[in-house]
Formats: C-alpha cells, sequence, structure tokens
C-alpha cells in the first residue's frame, strides 16, 4: 500500500521517513520529496508497505503525530493521473 505522508519537517530524509514506518512493519519504499532546482526537501513524501494491515496500524499511528515539533499526515496515497489521456486542443 502506497501512502502519503505530508507536513514533514524540512530537515527529514528518505532514512528518517523509513524508520519512522518500520516500527509498524516492513518497508518496501520511502522517499521524500525534493525541489528539482535547490535539492531542498518539498516537505511530503510517499511510503510503501507491501503489507496492508502494517500500511493501516502506521497511519492510524502516525496520522497527526508531531515530528519535530510538526503534526504530520498520512493517508492512502491517490493514484496518479494519466496524462497521456490529457489531449489538446490545437
Amino acid at each position: 500500500m502506497n501512502m502519503y505522508v505530508s507536513n514533514l519537517s524540512f530537515h527529514t530524509n528518505d532514512e528518517d521517513l523509513r524508520k519512522l514506518f518500520e516500527q509498524f512493519g516492513a518497508v518496501a519504499t520511502a522517499k521524500v520529496i525534493s525541489d528539482r532546482e535547490s535539492g531542498r526537501s518539498r516537505g511530503f513524501g510517499f511510503v510503501e508497505m507491501d503489507s496492508e494491515t502494517d500500511a493501516n496500524a502506521a497511519i492510524k499511528g502516525l496520522n497527526n503525530k508531531e515530528i519535530e515539533g510538526r503534526a504530520m499526515s498520512v493517508s492512502i496515497a491517490r493514484e496518479k493521473p494519466n496524462r497521456s489521456n490529457n489531449k489538446r486542443w490545437h
């Protein structure tokens, strides 16, 4: 299950995010999204866990939890829209 994690501290990195979620089970991937130009964290990321049960426990245990003075938000990630279906009119 893929989860969207927002309101992260700008100091949080991929490994920090992984460690936070590993207390609930095995983490397949953990990625903090960075600004392309500056390389700075954008304050959100994605975590994927293979077990839906573990992911639900992580959502319940970490949603609104304060980390470095910020209450992070954890929810199920929505599917990325398929841009190939967007047609342009000429």
